[in-house]
Protein backbone atom coordinates (compact mmCIF):
# COMPACT_ATOMS: atom_id res chain seq x y z
CA UNK A 1 0.00 0.00 0.00
CA UNK A 2 1.28 3.41 -0.86
CA UNK A 3 2.00 5.95 1.84
CA UNK A 4 -0.60 8.59 2.64
CA UNK A 5 -0.03 11.90 0.93
CA UNK A 6 0.13 15.19 2.90
CA UNK A 7 -3.38 16.13 1.85
CA UNK A 8 -4.79 12.97 3.42
CA UNK A 9 -2.92 13.64 6.67
CA UNK A 10 -4.31 17.16 6.75
CA UNK A 11 -7.80 15.75 6.33
CA UNK A 12 -7.24 13.41 9.27
CA UNK A 13 -6.06 16.28 11.44
CA UNK A 14 -9.12 18.31 10.54
CA UNK A 15 -11.48 15.40 11.28
CA UNK A 16 -9.89 14.75 14.68
CA UNK A 17 -10.06 18.45 15.52
CA UNK A 18 -13.81 18.40 14.87
CA UNK A 19 -14.20 15.52 17.30
CA UNK A 20 -12.28 17.29 20.05
CA UNK A 21 -12.42 21.07 19.81
CA UNK A 22 -11.35 21.60 23.40
CA UNK A 23 -7.65 21.17 24.17
CA UNK A 24 -7.06 19.96 27.72
CA UNK A 25 -3.72 20.86 29.32
CA UNK A 26 -1.55 17.88 30.27
CA UNK A 27 -1.44 19.12 33.88
CA UNK A 28 -5.23 18.83 34.10
CA UNK A 29 -4.96 15.14 33.21
CA UNK A 30 -2.69 14.39 36.14
CA UNK A 31 0.54 14.25 34.15
CA UNK A 32 2.04 17.05 36.28
CA UNK A 33 5.76 17.69 35.94
CA UNK A 34 6.81 15.33 33.21
CA UNK A 35 10.27 13.81 32.68
CA UNK A 36 12.43 15.35 30.00
CA UNK A 37 11.61 14.15 26.47
CA UNK A 38 14.80 12.08 26.44
CA UNK A 39 13.50 10.12 29.45
CA UNK A 40 10.07 9.37 28.00
CA UNK A 41 9.07 6.18 26.18
CA UNK A 42 7.63 7.22 22.82
CA UNK A 43 4.78 4.97 21.69
CA UNK A 44 2.71 4.22 18.63
CA UNK A 45 -0.67 2.48 18.90
CA UNK A 46 -1.96 0.07 16.23
CA UNK A 47 -5.60 -0.99 16.44
CA UNK A 48 -7.98 1.57 17.92
CA UNK A 49 -10.95 -0.61 18.78
CA UNK A 50 -12.55 -0.84 22.21
CA UNK A 51 -9.67 -2.80 23.77
CA UNK A 52 -7.06 -0.79 21.90
CA UNK A 53 -8.43 2.52 23.16
CA UNK A 54 -8.67 1.27 26.73
CA UNK A 55 -5.07 0.06 26.83
CA UNK A 56 -3.82 3.16 25.01
CA UNK A 57 -5.50 5.41 27.56
CA UNK A 58 -3.89 3.39 30.36
CA UNK A 59 -0.47 4.01 28.80
CA UNK A 60 -1.15 7.72 28.28
CA UNK A 61 -1.77 8.18 32.01
CA UNK A 62 1.93 7.60 32.69
CA UNK A 63 3.97 10.80 32.69
CA UNK A 64 7.01 9.10 31.16
CA UNK A 65 5.03 7.88 28.11
CA UNK A 66 4.73 10.05 25.01
CA UNK A 67 2.16 8.92 22.47
CA UNK A 68 3.17 10.13 19.01
CA UNK A 69 1.21 8.07 16.48
CA UNK A 70 -1.88 5.90 16.04
CA UNK A 71 -2.96 3.54 13.29
CA UNK A 72 -6.23 1.92 12.30
CA UNK A 73 -7.69 0.82 8.97
CA UNK A 74 -11.11 2.23 9.93
CA UNK A 75 -11.57 5.95 10.36
CA UNK A 76 -14.61 5.80 12.65
CA UNK A 77 -17.01 3.10 13.89
CA UNK A 78 -19.05 1.90 16.86
CA UNK A 79 -17.90 -1.72 17.07
CA UNK A 80 -20.98 -4.00 16.94
CA UNK A 81 -23.44 -1.26 17.87
CA UNK A 82 -25.68 0.67 15.53
CA UNK A 83 -24.16 3.80 14.03
CA UNK A 84 -24.06 6.60 16.58
CA UNK A 85 -24.55 4.31 19.59
CA UNK A 86 -21.86 3.64 22.17
CA UNK A 87 -18.32 4.90 22.12
CA UNK A 88 -16.77 6.15 18.90
CA UNK A 89 -13.78 4.04 17.90
CA UNK A 90 -11.22 4.15 15.12
CA UNK A 91 -8.44 6.26 13.70
CA UNK A 92 -9.95 9.73 14.09
CA UNK A 93 -10.87 9.42 17.76
CA UNK A 94 -7.51 7.75 18.50
CA UNK A 95 -5.67 10.80 17.25
CA UNK A 96 -8.04 13.07 19.14
CA UNK A 97 -7.41 11.25 22.44
CA UNK A 98 -3.63 11.50 22.11
CA UNK A 99 -3.77 15.16 21.10
CA UNK A 100 -6.05 16.01 24.02
CA UNK A 101 -3.71 14.27 26.44
CA UNK A 102 -0.85 16.59 25.62
CA UNK A 103 -2.72 19.68 24.49
CA UNK A 104 -1.28 19.52 20.97
CA UNK A 105 -2.26 18.47 17.45
CA UNK A 106 0.99 16.58 16.80
CA UNK A 107 -0.18 12.95 16.89
CA UNK A 108 0.17 11.32 13.47
CA UNK A 109 -2.66 9.11 12.20
CA UNK A 110 -2.05 6.26 9.74
CA UNK A 111 -4.16 3.61 8.06
CA UNK A 112 -1.15 1.39 7.26
CA UNK A 113 0.88 0.06 10.18
CA UNK A 114 4.04 0.00 8.06
CA UNK A 115 4.12 3.79 8.00
CA UNK A 116 4.00 3.95 11.79
CA UNK A 117 6.65 1.27 12.25
CA UNK A 118 8.97 2.97 9.75
CA UNK A 119 9.33 5.96 12.06
CA UNK A 120 12.64 5.99 13.91
CA UNK A 121 11.34 8.18 16.75
CA UNK A 122 9.10 5.46 18.23
CA UNK A 123 10.46 3.27 21.04
CA UNK A 124 7.51 0.92 21.53
CA UNK A 125 4.36 -0.20 19.74
CA UNK A 126 1.04 -1.35 21.14
CA UNK A 127 -0.66 -3.97 18.94
CA UNK A 128 -4.40 -4.31 19.62
CA UNK A 129 -5.67 -5.58 16.27
CA UNK A 130 -7.69 -8.75 15.61
CA UNK A 131 -5.68 -11.92 16.21
CA UNK A 132 -4.79 -12.63 12.58
CA UNK A 133 -2.67 -9.45 12.49
CA UNK A 134 -0.80 -9.86 15.79
CA UNK A 135 2.23 -11.70 14.47
CA UNK A 136 3.02 -9.77 11.29
CA UNK A 137 2.71 -6.35 12.91
CA UNK A 138 4.64 -7.43 16.00
CA UNK A 139 7.43 -9.02 13.97
CA UNK A 140 7.76 -5.92 11.79
CA UNK A 141 8.01 -3.75 14.90
CA UNK A 142 10.54 -6.02 16.63
CA UNK A 143 12.75 -6.20 13.55
CA UNK A 144 12.73 -2.42 13.30
CA UNK A 145 14.19 -2.20 16.78
CA UNK A 146 10.99 -1.45 18.69
CA UNK A 147 9.61 -3.05 21.85
CA UNK A 148 6.05 -4.37 21.73
CA UNK A 149 2.99 -4.68 23.93
CA UNK A 150 0.60 -7.07 22.15
CA UNK A 151 -2.86 -8.19 23.13
CA UNK A 152 -3.61 -11.84 23.77
CA UNK A 153 -3.65 -14.41 22.31
CA UNK A 154 -0.09 -13.56 21.42
CA UNK A 155 -0.49 -15.07 17.93
CA UNK A 156 -3.15 -16.63 15.74
CA UNK A 157 -1.13 -19.72 14.74
CA UNK A 158 1.53 -21.89 16.36
CA UNK A 159 4.27 -21.11 13.83
CA UNK A 160 3.69 -17.40 14.35
CA UNK A 161 4.26 -17.89 18.07
CA UNK A 162 7.57 -19.63 17.51
CA UNK A 163 8.71 -16.91 15.10
CA UNK A 164 7.78 -14.19 17.58
CA UNK A 165 9.63 -15.83 20.46
CA UNK A 166 12.74 -16.11 18.29
CA UNK A 167 12.50 -12.51 17.13
CA UNK A 168 12.25 -11.21 20.70
CA UNK A 169 15.37 -13.15 21.66
CA UNK A 170 17.35 -12.27 18.54
CA UNK A 171 16.59 -8.56 18.78
CA UNK A 172 16.96 -8.26 22.55
CA UNK A 173 13.44 -6.82 22.62
CA UNK A 174 11.07 -6.15 25.49
CA UNK A 175 7.69 -7.79 24.95
CA UNK A 176 4.52 -7.88 27.02
CA UNK A 177 1.43 -9.99 26.33
CA UNK A 178 -1.80 -8.26 27.33
CA UNK A 179 -2.65 -11.06 29.79
CA UNK A 180 -3.22 -8.53 32.56
CA UNK A 181 -4.21 -11.14 35.16
CA UNK A 182 -0.47 -11.66 35.74
CA UNK A 183 -0.29 -8.13 37.14
CA UNK A 184 -3.27 -8.65 39.46
CA UNK A 185 -2.68 -9.60 43.12
CA UNK A 186 -6.03 -11.43 42.98
CA UNK A 187 -4.31 -14.06 40.82
CA UNK A 188 -0.77 -13.71 42.15
CA UNK A 189 -1.58 -14.84 45.70
CA UNK A 190 -3.39 -18.05 44.67
CA UNK A 191 -0.42 -18.91 42.45
CA UNK A 192 1.92 -18.44 45.43
CA UNK A 193 -0.30 -20.65 47.61
CA UNK A 194 -0.14 -23.44 45.03
CA UNK A 195 3.58 -23.05 44.30
CA UNK A 196 4.43 -23.16 48.02
CA UNK A 197 2.82 -26.58 48.38
CA UNK A 198 -0.22 -25.85 50.55
CA UNK A 199 -2.41 -28.07 48.36
CA UNK A 200 0.11 -30.88 48.44
CA UNK A 201 0.93 -32.71 45.22
CA UNK A 202 -1.25 -31.28 42.46
CA UNK A 203 -3.30 -33.98 40.76
CA UNK A 204 -5.63 -32.09 38.48
CA UNK A 205 -6.32 -28.57 37.19
CA UNK A 206 -9.66 -27.49 35.75
CA UNK A 207 -9.73 -24.40 33.53
CA UNK A 208 -13.13 -23.05 32.58
CA UNK A 209 -13.47 -20.90 29.45
CA UNK A 210 -16.64 -19.50 27.84
CA UNK A 211 -18.63 -21.41 25.22
CA UNK A 212 -18.80 -19.88 21.78
CA UNK A 213 -21.82 -18.90 19.68
CA UNK A 214 -23.91 -21.22 17.55
CA UNK A 215 -25.94 -18.53 15.78
CA UNK A 216 -24.97 -15.19 14.17
CA UNK A 217 -24.21 -12.36 16.55
CA UNK A 218 -25.47 -9.44 14.51
CA UNK A 219 -26.88 -9.02 11.04
CA UNK A 220 -25.61 -11.79 8.69
CA UNK A 221 -26.54 -9.90 5.51
CA UNK A 222 -23.60 -9.44 3.13
CA UNK A 223 -23.01 -5.72 2.64
CA UNK A 224 -20.40 -3.48 1.11
CA UNK A 225 -17.66 -2.40 3.56
CA UNK A 226 -18.51 1.05 4.91
CA UNK A 227 -16.79 4.14 3.61
CA UNK A 228 -13.69 4.85 5.67
CA UNK A 229 -12.78 1.17 6.15
CA UNK A 230 -9.93 -0.42 4.18
CA UNK A 231 -11.43 -3.91 4.34
CA UNK A 232 -8.76 -5.51 2.16
CA UNK A 233 -6.04 -4.34 4.54
CA UNK A 234 -8.20 -5.28 7.54
CA UNK A 235 -8.26 -8.86 6.20
CA UNK A 236 -4.53 -8.72 5.45
CA UNK A 237 -2.99 -12.22 5.41
CA UNK A 238 -6.41 -13.87 5.82
CA UNK A 239 -8.95 -14.53 3.08
CA UNK A 240 -11.27 -11.67 2.18
CA UNK A 241 -14.54 -13.13 3.43
CA UNK A 242 -17.81 -11.44 2.47
CA UNK A 243 -18.28 -8.42 4.71
CA UNK A 244 -21.12 -8.54 7.24
CA UNK A 245 -21.83 -7.08 10.66
CA UNK A 246 -22.12 -10.58 12.14
CA UNK A 247 -18.44 -11.17 11.41
CA UNK A 248 -16.82 -7.76 11.60
CA UNK A 249 -15.39 -5.87 14.53
CA UNK A 250 -16.37 -7.72 17.73
CA UNK A 251 -17.53 -10.99 16.13
CA UNK A 252 -14.52 -11.58 13.86
CA UNK A 253 -13.04 -13.94 16.47
CA UNK A 254 -15.65 -16.63 15.83
CA UNK A 255 -14.22 -17.48 12.40
CA UNK A 256 -10.80 -19.12 12.07
CA UNK A 257 -9.80 -16.71 9.31
CA UNK A 258 -9.43 -14.04 11.98
CA UNK A 259 -9.55 -15.66 15.44
CA UNK A 260 -9.81 -18.92 17.33
CA UNK A 261 -13.19 -18.58 18.98
CA UNK A 262 -13.68 -18.16 22.69
CA UNK A 263 -11.19 -20.99 23.24
CA UNK A 264 -8.24 -19.00 21.91
CA UNK A 265 -9.69 -15.69 23.09
CA UNK A 266 -9.59 -16.76 26.74
CA UNK A 267 -6.96 -19.50 27.02
CA UNK A 268 -4.19 -16.89 27.32
CA UNK A 269 -5.83 -15.69 30.52
CA UNK A 270 -6.96 -18.63 32.66
CA UNK A 271 -4.64 -21.32 31.29
CA UNK A 272 -1.75 -18.92 31.69
CA UNK A 273 -2.63 -18.77 35.40
CA UNK A 274 -2.84 -22.58 35.51
CA UNK A 275 0.67 -22.87 34.05
CA UNK A 276 1.96 -20.24 36.50
CA UNK A 277 0.64 -22.22 39.46
CA UNK A 278 2.15 -25.46 38.14
CA UNK A 279 5.51 -23.81 37.44
CA UNK A 280 5.50 -24.91 33.79
CA UNK A 281 5.22 -21.47 32.14
CA UNK A 282 8.16 -22.31 29.83
CA UNK A 283 7.23 -25.93 29.37
CA UNK A 284 4.05 -27.70 28.43
CA UNK A 285 2.04 -30.92 28.39
CA UNK A 286 3.22 -34.28 27.11
CA UNK A 287 -0.14 -35.36 25.70
CA UNK A 288 -3.15 -33.39 24.42
CA UNK A 289 -6.55 -34.70 23.36
CA UNK A 290 -9.62 -32.82 22.16
CA UNK A 291 -12.94 -34.27 23.27
CA UNK A 292 -16.63 -33.48 22.91
CA UNK A 293 -16.34 -30.53 20.52
CA UNK A 294 -19.62 -29.21 19.15
CA UNK A 295 -19.97 -26.86 16.20
CA UNK A 296 -22.14 -23.84 15.26
CA UNK A 297 -25.45 -24.17 13.48
CA UNK A 298 -24.43 -21.31 11.17
CA UNK A 299 -21.76 -21.37 8.45
CA UNK A 300 -20.82 -17.81 9.36
CA UNK A 301 -18.71 -19.14 12.25
CA UNK A 302 -16.46 -22.19 12.35
CA UNK A 303 -15.07 -22.29 15.90
CA UNK A 304 -16.33 -24.79 18.50
CA UNK A 305 -19.34 -23.92 20.62
CA UNK A 306 -18.46 -26.31 23.44
CA UNK A 307 -15.13 -28.05 23.86
CA UNK A 308 -12.93 -30.10 26.20
CA UNK A 309 -9.16 -30.43 25.92
CA UNK A 310 -7.47 -32.96 28.21
CA UNK A 311 -3.73 -32.48 28.82
CA UNK A 312 -1.22 -34.66 30.66
CA UNK A 313 1.97 -33.32 32.27
CA UNK A 314 5.07 -34.91 33.73
CA UNK A 315 4.46 -36.15 37.26
CA UNK A 316 0.98 -37.44 36.51
CA UNK A 317 -0.81 -34.08 36.54
CA UNK A 318 -3.87 -33.75 34.32
CA UNK A 319 -5.53 -30.55 33.20
CA UNK A 320 -8.93 -30.04 31.64
CA UNK A 321 -9.69 -26.99 29.51
CA UNK A 322 -13.45 -26.87 29.13
CA UNK A 323 -16.38 -24.65 28.22
CA UNK A 324 -18.41 -26.83 30.56
CA UNK A 325 -16.52 -25.82 33.71
CA UNK A 326 -16.96 -22.57 35.69
CA UNK A 327 -14.84 -19.69 34.41
CA UNK A 328 -11.41 -19.54 36.01
CA UNK A 329 -8.68 -21.86 37.24
CA UNK A 330 -9.02 -24.57 39.89
CA UNK A 331 -6.04 -26.56 41.21
CA UNK A 332 -6.86 -29.82 42.98
CA UNK A 333 -4.20 -31.39 45.18
CA UNK A 334 -3.80 -34.17 47.72
CA UNK A 335 -4.38 -31.76 50.61
CA UNK A 336 -7.02 -29.43 49.21
CA UNK A 337 -8.18 -27.27 46.33
CA UNK A 338 -8.10 -23.62 45.32
CA UNK A 339 -10.12 -21.80 42.66
CA UNK A 340 -9.64 -18.29 41.26
CA UNK A 341 -11.53 -16.24 38.69
CA UNK A 342 -12.07 -12.56 38.06
CA UNK A 343 -15.20 -12.67 40.21
CA UNK A 344 -14.09 -14.68 43.23
CA UNK A 345 -11.47 -16.82 44.93
CA UNK A 346 -12.33 -19.85 47.05
CA UNK A 347 -10.42 -22.68 48.71
CA UNK A 348 -10.91 -25.81 50.76
CA UNK A 349 -9.06 -23.98 53.55
CA UNK A 350 -10.43 -20.41 53.86
CA UNK A 351 -7.44 -19.44 56.03
CA UNK A 352 -5.25 -19.44 52.92
CA UNK A 353 -7.23 -16.52 51.55
CA UNK A 354 -7.10 -14.30 54.63
CA UNK A 355 -5.19 -11.07 54.16
CA UNK A 356 -2.48 -11.80 56.72
CA UNK A 357 -1.76 -15.31 55.42
CA UNK A 358 1.79 -15.61 54.08
CA UNK A 359 1.89 -18.23 51.30
CA UNK A 360 5.58 -18.96 51.87
CA UNK A 361 9.09 -18.51 50.56
CA UNK A 362 8.37 -18.66 46.82
CA UNK A 363 7.17 -15.29 45.54
CA UNK A 364 5.65 -14.53 42.17
CA UNK A 365 6.83 -11.67 39.96
CA UNK A 366 5.51 -8.44 41.53
CA UNK A 367 4.15 -6.27 38.72
CA UNK A 368 3.14 -2.69 39.57
CA UNK A 369 0.45 -2.81 36.86
CA UNK A 370 0.50 -4.29 33.39
CA UNK A 371 1.19 -1.10 31.43
CA UNK A 372 3.52 0.28 34.12
CA UNK A 373 5.46 -2.99 34.09
CA UNK A 374 5.96 -2.75 30.33
CA UNK A 375 7.15 0.87 30.48
CA UNK A 376 9.53 0.07 33.33
CA UNK A 377 10.91 -2.89 31.38
CA UNK A 378 11.44 -0.78 28.26
CA UNK A 379 13.53 1.58 30.39
CA UNK A 380 15.46 -0.94 32.52
CA UNK A 381 15.54 -3.79 29.91
CA UNK A 382 14.31 -6.40 32.39
CA UNK A 383 11.85 -9.08 31.29
CA UNK A 384 8.17 -8.27 31.76
CA UNK A 385 5.72 -10.26 33.87
CA UNK A 386 4.16 -11.69 30.67
CA UNK A 387 6.97 -12.20 28.12
CA UNK A 388 6.70 -13.72 24.67
CA UNK A 389 7.65 -17.31 25.50
CA UNK A 390 5.24 -17.55 28.43
CA UNK A 391 2.45 -16.09 26.30
CA UNK A 392 3.21 -18.54 23.50
CA UNK A 393 3.42 -21.56 25.82
CA UNK A 394 0.18 -20.68 27.60
CA UNK A 395 -1.84 -20.94 24.37
CA UNK A 396 0.03 -23.88 22.81
CA UNK A 397 -2.41 -26.44 24.34
CA UNK A 398 -5.16 -24.58 22.47
CA UNK A 399 -3.30 -24.89 19.16
CA UNK A 400 -2.72 -28.59 19.89
CA UNK A 401 -6.36 -29.03 20.84
CA UNK A 402 -7.36 -27.72 17.40
CA UNK A 403 -5.03 -30.23 15.71
CA UNK A 404 -6.33 -33.08 17.87
CA UNK A 405 -9.91 -32.14 16.99
CA UNK A 406 -9.10 -32.05 13.25
CA UNK A 407 -7.18 -35.34 13.23
CA UNK A 408 -9.47 -37.10 15.68
CA UNK A 409 -6.65 -38.47 17.81
CA UNK A 410 -4.60 -37.63 20.92
CA UNK A 411 -1.19 -36.05 20.37
CA UNK A 412 2.08 -36.92 22.10
CA UNK A 413 3.83 -33.59 22.60
CA UNK A 414 7.51 -32.88 23.26
CA UNK A 415 7.57 -29.49 25.04
CA UNK A 416 11.37 -29.24 24.75
CA UNK A 417 11.46 -29.51 20.95
CA UNK A 418 7.88 -28.24 20.48
CA UNK A 419 7.01 -31.08 18.15
CA UNK A 420 4.34 -33.77 17.93
CA UNK A 421 5.94 -37.20 18.29
CA UNK A 422 5.37 -39.95 15.73
CA UNK A 423 2.57 -38.20 13.83
CA UNK A 424 3.74 -36.43 10.69
CA UNK A 425 0.20 -35.59 9.62
CA UNK A 426 -0.59 -33.85 12.89
CA UNK A 427 2.73 -32.00 12.84
CA UNK A 428 2.02 -30.80 9.31
CA UNK A 429 -1.41 -29.59 10.43
CA UNK A 430 0.19 -27.70 13.33
CA UNK A 431 2.59 -25.95 10.95
CA UNK A 432 -0.01 -25.02 8.34
CA UNK A 433 -0.26 -21.35 7.40
CA UNK A 434 -2.86 -20.10 4.95
CA UNK A 435 -1.58 -16.61 4.27
CA UNK A 436 -3.05 -14.63 1.40
CA UNK A 437 -0.47 -13.27 -1.03
CA UNK A 438 1.59 -11.15 -0.88
CA UNK A 439 1.68 -11.55 2.91
CA UNK A 440 4.08 -14.14 4.29
CA UNK A 441 5.65 -15.13 7.59
CA UNK A 442 9.39 -14.67 7.75
CA UNK A 443 10.36 -17.44 10.17
CA UNK A 444 13.96 -16.30 10.63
Amino acid sequence: MSAQNPTRRQVLKSAAACLAPTIIPASALGLGDRPAPSERVTMGFVGIGLQGIGVMEAFLKHADVQGVAICDVHDKHHRDRDWGEGRVLGREIGKSIVDQTYGTTDCAAYSDFRELIARDDIDAVQVSTPDHWHALITLAALRSGKDVYCEKPVTHSFLEGQALVRAVAENGSIFQVGSQQRSDAKFRKPVEIVRNGHLGQIQRVEVGLPPCYSTPQGDPAIIEPPEGLDYDLWCGPSPVLPHMRARHHRSWRYHTAFGGGTLMDWIGHHYDIAHWGLGVERGGPICVEARNWTWPETEIYDTPVDYDILCSYEGGIETLISSRKPMGTKWIGEDGWLSVSRKETSASNPAWLEGEFNPGKWKAYRSPGHQRNFVDSVKNRRETVAPAEIGHRSITPGHLGWVSAKTGRPLDWNPASETIANDDGAQQELETLNYRKPWRLDKS
